[in-house]
């Protein structure tokens, strides 16, 4: 299975959500919170996103929590 990191904070409403799909689809996946890790941040930001959720699946980039794309790239 592909590695899946998925940039987060702990405050933004929209980031837990995102995990729970992952782990209800038994996913696992790397958590980075970009509000602690100032690597983290700078990884995001690299990847040319500043926002969060931000999910790295493989060499996809999804901005956003989209679960339809999670599922067509992870083939769920």
């Amino acid at each position: 299975m592909k590695e899946v990191i998925i940039f987060s904070t702990k405050t933004w409403p929209h980031c837990q959500p995102a995990k729970d799909y992952l782990a209800s689809k038994g996913v696992s996946f790397v958590e980075k919170d970009i509000q602690a890790d100032t690597d983290a941040r700078k990884e995001l930001r690299a990847l040319g996103s500043m926002s969060v959720p931000t999910i790295k699946i493989g060499d996809e980039v999804i901005v956003g929590f989209d679960q339809g794309r999670i599922d067509k790239i992870l083939g769920l």
